[in-house]
């Protein structure tokens, strides 16, 4: 019987070794503005919705054994690149996913790129990720800067918002957005009559205020995002923008951006999104488990993007049976339909664009709203296959066309 005994426990042991030695270790870096203009939109929120991903993915099932690890960019290119490559060469991070500031993005994305590992990228709008500066490291999830100037700005267009003037953070974001949105305008009939570049992270928007009223354009264009939208729409409405004519568009606006303005200042904006918490029965149910850690707040397309971008990612570990390769993990995810009780079924395109469908939203006024974070209704559904650039047009030099 001890013969037996031990026989036994040497057999389990010996078991527990092989499936231990088996087990793939992957590390995620969650790279994200903690302190800054885009922590509510991205931030402590994207982390939360990463371990989520992670705890509903059920690693051990797969043999994986994950582990998430998070830093603030600082909305630095220079202090991102350097994370990155810190995560990459000495912290055994296979991929990094988030990173809301699109000079910080294009920074990593060629890091990654050179270290052959994983970007997954929920946080920076700036469109040239899968175009001219697309990589077979990179995959760009939530959404882009021709995404929104496609949707916000060519309905703007459309019910009579035919003059603009930008208001532009002086960075690649906003410079994107800009041009974007420009290309929209004037292909549907309207006219720029100018811009002016504000410093990311603005306090004081009286100046460029000023320059927006005199040039007497129907539309302001907001290119920027975060705190720098919240800060122009509150100072234009002690300027009295509105009661003189003007209105703004808010090309980037968030559902954090809504609830720091509040419905009474926020009524009327037309803003494009491609999730909303308050969609269907998946997304409140998903965002009651996020409130968890976020109580009072209500998560972003950002923050969702991270859950569904790290849930397929580990989905194409699994099958893989390693992250070692970067480009391998993302032409495994290339290849495998996407679908996730946030997004819905999709799919990655050649270029890294993430296809799912896009939402013209406008903000309900404060009778219209029912209960807490009620502050959408939704005015038209973009269908994937409309809702982003055309491949044959983003001149991504991984496509041949």
């Amino acid at each position: 019987m001890r013969l037996a005994a031990s026989l036994a426990f040497a057999l389990a042991a010996l078991i527990g070794t092989a499936a231990q030695a088996q087990e793939t270790t992957v590390k995620i870096g969650i790279l994200t503005d903690m302190s800054s203009l885009y922590a509510d939109a991205s931030g402590p929120g994207s982390v939360a919705a990463a371990n989520m991903a992670v705890q509903d993915f059920n690693p051990a099932a797969h043999g994986l054994k994950v582990e998430i690890v998070s830093a603030d960019h600082q909305n630095k290119p220079d202090v991102g690149s350097n994370l990155a490559r810190q995560w990459f060469d000495v912290d055994h991070v296979d991929a990094i996913v988030d990173v809301p500031n699109s000079g910080v993005a294009l920074a990593v994305s060629e890091v990654t790129r050179e270290k052959n590992k994983v970007f997954l990228v929920s946080g920076a709008a700036i469109s040239d990720l899968t175009g001219t500066k697309c990589s077979p490291n990179t995959i760009h999830w939530t959404y882009d800067t021709w995404m929104l100037a496609n949707s916000t700005g060519k309905s703007v267009v459309k019910t009579g918002g035919d003059t603009w003037f930008f208001l532009t953070s002086d960075y690649a974001f906003g410079h994107a957005l800009e041009r974007d949105t420009t290309a929209v305008v004037k292909a549907n009939g309207g006219q720029v009559l100018g811009a002016v570049a504000h410093p990311l992270n603005t306090q004081d928007f009286s100046s460029f205020l000023l320059q927006a009223q005199a040039s007497k354009a129907k539309i302001i264009g907001l290119a920027n995002a975060g705190g720098d939208t919240i800060n122009a729409i509150k100072q234009g409405a002690e300027f009295g923008i509105a009661a003189g004519g003007q209105h703004f568009a808010g090309l980037l606006v968030f559902i954090s951006d809504v609830q720091a303005l509040g419905l009474k200042t926020a009524q009327g904006l037309v803003l494009t999104e491609t999730f909303y918490w308050d969609m269907n029965d998946a997304t409140r149910a998903w965002t009651k488990r996020w409130q968890v850690e976020r109580p009072g707040k209500f998560p972003t397309m950002i923050q969702a993007g991270v859950y569904s971008a790290i849930t397929h990612y580990l989905k194409a570990v699994a099958a893989l049976k390693s992250a070692a390769d970067g480009k391998a993990v993302v032409a495994k995810m290339k290849e495998m339909p996407t679908d996730d009780p946030l997004f819905g079924k999709g799919s990655i395109r050649a270029d890294g664009r993430k296809i799912h469908p896009a939402y013209l939203f406008e903000v309900k006024k404060p009778e219209e709203s029912k209960y807490p974070g009620d502050d959408y209704k939704l005015r038209a559904t973009i269908p994937a296959e409309e809702a982003f650039r055309p491949i044959k047009d983003d001149n991504c030099p991984m496509v041949t066309n």
